[in-house]
């Protein structure tokens, strides 16, 4: 896997003292949602939270879902 740039958000987040994210926004071609690592990474530091995709060749073209829509059954450090 590389890098994406969810996951390097989550990275400075973190090193900057954040432990909860509550949002995030992934701008894309398309208004894709987040691969399958990030989905995880993510639900790590906010496990409902609000995830607003937005298509970067059609910015009006933006709709919000959930973390929790889009990772269900997520794995948690309370499944350890």
């Amino acid at each position: 896997l590389t890098i994406c740039a969810e996951r390097v958000a989550v990275g400075t987040a973190v090193a900057a003292g954040h432990k909860k994210i509550v949002a995030v926004a992934v701008v894309s071609s398309g208004g894709h949602s987040p691969c399958g690592a990030c989905r995880q990474v993510l639900s790590e530091f906010g496990p409902a939270m609000e995830v607003i995709l937005i298509d970067a060749d059609d910015p009006t073209r933006t709709r919000a879902t959930t973390l929790a829509d889009l990772l269900p059954e997520q794995f948690s450090s309370n499944a350890l």
